[in-house]
């Protein structure tokens, strides 16, 4: 995710000292290849719904796996979150490839995406 210095998840560490990462030391390096074309202008990057997120309480490569058990172990986490429908609408909106938003790996946003697309044409 050219790569911004992000805080604690996706959210850039100078908008505020409890934003969540992208790129940080323990990101696993294909997470942090987000073009700054997709990125969302600064202001609009910490949301007030972030700030009741259960990622907060964890360590940001635990929504950056690289493996099938580690999608799940997010997922999990996700399941119990108040805010995982905003996280998703995020993601989805500002097309982030990489990681777990809002209970839904990668792979999962692009088939959402290609079911929205069909029902978009299909109207």
């Amino acid at each position: 995710r050219v790569s911004p210095d992000y805080g604690n998840r996706g959210h850039p560490r100078n908008v505020e000292p409890t934003s969540r990462s992208i790129q940080t030391q323990n990101t696993p390096p294909d997470a942090r290849t987000m073009s700054a074309s997709n990125l969302p202008p600064l202001a609009e990057r910490e949301q007030p719904w972030m700030r009741h997120g259960l990622c907060r309480g964890y360590e940001p490569s635990v929504f950056f796996p690289s493996d099938g058990a580690g999608v799940e172990n997010a997922r999990k986490i996700c399941a119990e979150c108040p805010v995982a429908a905003e996280c998703l609408e995020y993601a989805l909106e500002y097309r982030i490839d990489h990681g777990v938003w809002g209970g839904v790996s990668e792979r999962g946003r692009r088939r959402i995406v290609r079911q929205r697309r069909g029902t978009t044409l299909a109207l």
